[in-house]
């Protein structure tokens, strides 16, 4: 029997991110190109000549259209590019491993400096790829596992990762989870956009502990963990506990709206989403009036949602939080790689700000917006330079 599928990932969102990309220099050769022409036509940076040779940065992108997606590009390509002699290549949307690894090859032969990464299908392979073709790598969205670190911290190109730990993300998650459990709520649905993205599985977890429930008899992080990876997903018979979860939907841009008004019509009292539910269901939320949480950043998308919507709870990330991995990645370029007391890639951990309300959520939005972004130019200037240790970006990143 056929059915006519609706999308909830609009092609006509997908188009507003024509990726922008840049001419290059001669470097080792490139594997056969399975990403789109990103490389092509980046935009040119107004900062001043006298600040030396432009440099280069490709950045991996598995989500393209997702309101923190969109905060932290803007934050690169309208501020940072704006101050700094760099130009910023974006890809489309990455959906493999395979697909991450062209795309830096990509970038090696057009002669980028560096490669930032916001995708996160097998962070292990960037790395060594990168450390193949001796281009600086970092992390600026989820970090490693601590496996992962442990074996990747000393590669030379390797400049670090900033950003919530796995275990913050479970804890965020968690917050989310508790947040509705106190209200008094007895049934949700969960979005978890995140296969095959460690850090929504963290979360996604955690607001199963934080409802009050177990998954396959545990609420043990590791134990979760595990079981979901294994299950691909969240199998609703493995949860019980206090909070029935009565739906569970997942995929970027595979959740079709069927399945979207299949949740609805189990009657949550509340839309748990671990990533992009203020993006893909914000508005069909609102209608119905179905209160819905999730963990984003701070746009202005997301405030009219929290002012005029159903959007009560959101943990979000500064859209400037993605400036010192920025910082890191000129240092090494520019012949000064910071590492830690012991040697080694840096890693630092960010927390997430929450807000419940109008005024909470605006308060943060501002201070971070526009000409005045919480990690500015006087900041991240501080941190930029061939005399910059360690500490000094430490004490920058926990000042924030």
């Amino acid at each position: 029997m056929n059915r006519k599928v609706t999308k909830v990932l609009g092609l006509a969102m997908a188009a507003a991110m024509t990726v922008m990309t840049g001419c290059g220099n001669s470097a080792p050769a490139a594997a056969s190109d399975t990403t789109d022409n990103s490389t092509d036509n980046a935009v040119v940076s107004e900062a001043s000549a006298d600040q030396g040779e432009t440099r280069k940065i490709g950045v991996l992108v598995a989500d393209v259209s997702g309101e923190e997606a969109l905060g932290f590009r803007n934050y690169y390509e309208k501020y940072i590019q704006n101050n700094y002699n760099v130009t910023f290549d974006y890809t489309d949307a990455l959906a493999s491993a395979e697909d991450e690894k062209a795309a830096i090859e990509k970038f090696a032969s057009k002669g980028y400096d560096a490669v930032i990464s916001l995708s996160s299908s097998d962070r292990a392979q960037q790395i060594e790829t990168c450390e193949e073709y001796g281009v600086y790598y970092a992390v600026a969205s989820g970090v490693l596992d601590e496996s992962q670190y442990e074996t990747y911290k000393t590669y030379e190109h390797f400049a670090g990762q900033v950003g919530p730990s796995n275990e913050t993300e479970f804890e965020a998650g968690k917050e989310m989870g508790k947040y509705f459990k106190d209200k008094g709520v007895k049934s949700v649905a969960i979005y978890g956009a995140f296969i095959p993205n460690p850090m929504h599985v963290y979360r996604a977890a955690g607001v199963i502990a934080g409802l009050g429930d177990t998954y396959g008899g545990t609420d043990d992080m590791n134990g979760m963990i595990g079981q979901i990876f294994q299950d691909q997903g969240v199998d609703l018979t493995k949860v019980s506990g206090d909070v029935e979860v009565v739906a569970y939907l997942q995929g970027y841009g595979d959740t079709t709206t069927d399945e979207l008004n299949a949740a609805i019509q189990k009657a949550p009292e509340a839309f748990i989403s671990v990533g992009m539910a203020t993006t893909f269901f914000a508005q069909t939320l609102s209608q119905e009036n179905i209160p819905f949480s999730d963990i984003d950043s701070f746009t202005a998308m997301n405030s009219e949602s929290m002012k005029n919507g159903s959007l009560e709870y959101l943990a979000g990330k500064y859209s400037s939080s993605i400036g010192p991995v920025f910082a890191l990645v000129m240092d090494a370029i520019n012949g000064n790689v910071i590492r830690d007391p012991e040697g080694n890639a840096v890693s630092f951990t960010q927390s997430y700000l929450v807000a419940t309300d109008a005024e909470s959520f605006d308060q943060y939005y501002v201070n971070d917006n526009g000409d005045t972004p919480i990690f500015d130019k006087a900041s991240l200037d501080g941190i930029i330079g061939q005399d910059v240790t360690y500490d000094d970006v430490k004490a920058l990143i926990e000042s924030k």
